[in-house]
């Protein structure tokens, strides 16, 4: 029953461009097209209403499906939705992808499934989201989830916190408080003295004796705050609707500051370019439109070498109006991929929960 209820699903939602290419970048295990059927469905949810934000308060410019192969879609691939409606979007995106080594028994990794996802506002009045749910199959070891939702306001809103705070709440249940510190810790920079967003939740390696369980976990959740965001989004959207220029400053810095988290501590990021460089662009899909290059650059001489190497070089790749345009951000994927490889005990300076995944090695 699971079985063919798992293939319906996949027969409903493969009618976009990716439909066509997945008989031949599939997984072959039934945990991952399981898996795969929940990021998508996820991805369809968020995208469909972000949609409907967009034709009752925006240009009416639906999100727009990319896609991109894993080896020619050998070993998977993926798609995201991207925002065209830039009156309410600085930048968004919904990505779902499964890499998978079906026939390559000596890695480590089987498959790996994920949705990630970041939403960021034009206004500095709205905040913006990151949402991460993944399953890591492995041949030697149980799969388990990863499972993320942190809330990134430029200028803070305590309504949308303690909203979003209360949805984590009610949808992680018993295991709420382990996620809430596992965030608190990951999502710290320590250089800055501060942490990234306001509300945090990070499992990783999270796996109980019952699959099916986990599976619906991470649905509920999921769907929960999808359905939480929106509802924050429309109501901030149509009630904030001016904003000053010292707004719009806040805004730029905090940007500022996300790129500079996710460039120099997000361990998902870097394994991400680090595996390989067939989806640069989508991968930096979660960096603004814009940032401060002074404040970025400011910010090298208070980060531990050779960290202050990373920050310099992805300050001189910046124009001097700060903008992340698409040349831009594969400029920057590569210069977080070669300073790893130059320097791979700095690996060990980047964020964590309470353990520490062997991404790049199962790969």
């Amino acid at each position: 029953m699971i079985d063919e209820a798992i293939n319906l699903n996949l027969a409903k939602i493969e009618k976009t461009i990716f439909g066509k290419y997945m008989n031949m970048i599939m997984a072959e295990s039934q945990d991952a097209k399981g898996a795969y059927t929940l990021v998508r469905n996820l991805q369809k949810r968020f995208a469909d209403k972000l949609d409907v934000i967009s034709s009752t308060l925006g240009e009416c410019k639906n999100f727009e499906e990319v896609l991109w192969l894993r080896d020619e879609g050998l070993h998977g691939g993926g798609s995201r939705f991207e925002a065209r409606d830039f009156s309410l979007f600085n930048t968004a995106s919904v990505n779902v992808s499964q890499v998978h080594y079906d026939e390559m028994p000596q890695k480590n990794l089987k498959s790996a499934t994920a949705i990630s996802t970041i939403i960021h506002p034009k206004n500095p009045n709205v905040p913006s989201i990151h949402i991460h749910i993944s399953l890591t199959e492995l041949r030697n070891a149980p799969a388990y989830w990863r499972v993320m939702a942190d809330l990134n306001p430029s200028i803070l809103n305590k309504d949308d916190k303690n909203s979003f705070d209360n949805a984590l709440k009610d949808l992680a249940g018993g295991i709420y408080q382990e996620g809430k510190l596992q965030g608190e810790k990951y999502f710290d920079i320590p250089a800055l003295g501060r942490k990234r967003g306001v509300s945090h939740f990070y499992l990783e390696n999270y796996k109980s004796a019952d699959k099916k369980q986990d599976l619906e976990l991470a649905k509920s959740f999921g769907e929960g705050i999808i359905d939480k965001y929106i509802e924050i989004i429309t109501a901030a959207f149509t009630s904030r609707t001016k904003m000053s220029q010292a707004d719009i400053q806040e805004q730029l810095n905090y940007h500022t500051l996300y790129l500079f988290q996710v460039l120099t501590l997000d361990r998902g990021t870097t394994s991400g370019l680090l595996i390989h460089n067939q989806n640069d662009v989508g991968i930096m899909g979660s960096l603004p439109s814009h940032v401060n290059k002074k404040l970025l650059l400011s910010w090298a001489e208070k980060v531990q070498e050779p960290q202050d190497k990373l920050v310099n070089a992805l300050s001189a790749v910046i124009n001097d109006k700060g903008e992340i345009d698409v040349i831009t951000k594969v400029k920057l994927a590569e210069i977080v991929r070669t300073h790893y490889k130059t320097f791979p005990n700095a690996l060990s300076m980047q964020a964590s929960g309470n353990t520490i995944p062997s991404t790049v090695k199962n790969h």
